[in-house]
């Protein structure tokens, strides 16, 4: 990209549905930016109370904003399957899903509700599982994304998927855990978009990370007192603003130059700071059969098969479709 990307180089969402994860930081403001543009926007996340809170500031800024919340815990496969359900019965589709909430290197090993490791389970198992339970209405909408958010975490040529210790029973060491699922969350991103092509399933996927920005993220994970949350609460002036953080996210959910299977970051500082630009993809992301195997145990995992989730007659349409916008 010659030029940098900014809000100001958005398309028009006007029509279009988009489901953010999350209810603070990057959330908001993609949820903020995205609403401006005219988007029919949801925001799911588990806390009500936050995410009520989350839809008013939005509305503040911005009152004409279509934006609701739904309520989703990210760490139980039960309430990921129930906004499935949900969204189904009162959506026609959707046109954009941005995989974006997470849990951040807590000091000690917790699971979720399924027991998984909390971060492996949350910040990917539960964003797999979501993916395929919207895939029929993603492929219902024409041009539909799927973009799935990382970190720069995952460029330490350490990082990889630990197939003997998925869930680290054995050893549990916070960052390391959370690079992984970051890992994960990339991998994921490129094994939907081959996956999409090869099965006709009309879904683009992208992957994007933020920086390093102001989130809550570092003081939710170990602690105002850790190490990371000395950081951030004292050397603020490192972290970009979290507006800044969102963009490449922004950029891959509406950008015409946003590639499938591409990967996005900011462009200044080692991608820790600056304007949409093409990230360095780790080697450990472009191994494919490891994804495959990812991909394989994810679904005995969340007991959720994306073929499963095509029924002929969507598969039918959106050939038709295909056909249509060829001609």
């Amino acid at each position: 990209m010659t030029k940098s990307w900014t809000l100001d180089d958005m398309p028009s969402q006007k029509g279009r549905t988009i489901l953010i994860t999350g209810t603070g930081g990057l959330a908001v403001e993609d949820a903020l930016a995205l609403a401006q543009a005219g988007g029919d926007v949801i925001i799911a996340g588990r806390n009500p109370i936050k995410g009520a809170d989350a839809v008013r500031r939005i509305k503040e800024k911005a009152p004409q904003a279509s934006v609701t919340l739904e309520v989703v815990d990210l760490a139980s496969l039960v309430s990921i399957e129930a906004l499935g359900k949900r969204l189904k019965e009162t959506r026609d589709h959707i046109d954009v899903l941005i995989n974006n909430a997470g849990v951040m290197t807590p000091p000690t090993r917790e699971t979720t509700k399924d027991g998984f490791e909390l971060q492996f389970g949350t910040n990917y198992l539960g964003h797999f599982a979501l993916t395929g339970h919207l895939l029929p209405l993603l492929m219902r909408a024409q041009g539909s994304r799927v973009v799935t958010l990382s970190s720069i975490a995952v460029r330490s040529a350490n990082v990889a998927i630990n197939f003997d210790d998925l869930q680290a029973e054995r050893s549990y060491k916070p960052m390391p855990v959370y690079s992984q699922s970051k890992l994960a969350c990339l991998m994921l991103a490129f094994e939907l978009q081959r996956r999409s092509e090869a099965a006709g399933w009309g879904v683009t996927s992208i992957a994007a990370h933020p920086g390093i920005s102001r989130t809550d993220l570092l003081h939710n994970g170990p602690g105002r007192r850790s190490a990371q949350g000395f950081l951030r609460s004292f050397m603020w002036f490192l972290f970009q603003p979290v507006a800044q953080g969102a963009l490449p996210t922004l950029f891959a959910a509406t950008s015409p130059k946003a590639r499938g299977g591409g990967y996005y970051g900011p462009d200044k500082l080692g991608e820790t700071r600056g304007h949409p630009a093409e990230a360095q993809i780790p080697r450990q992301a472009m191994e494919k059969q490891a994804a495959h195997r990812l991909w394989e145990i994810s679904e005995t995992l969340t007991e959720i098969s994306f073929n499963a989730q095509v029924s002929p007659s969507e598969l039918t349409g959106l050939n038709s479709t295909t056909v249509r916008r060829e001609g």
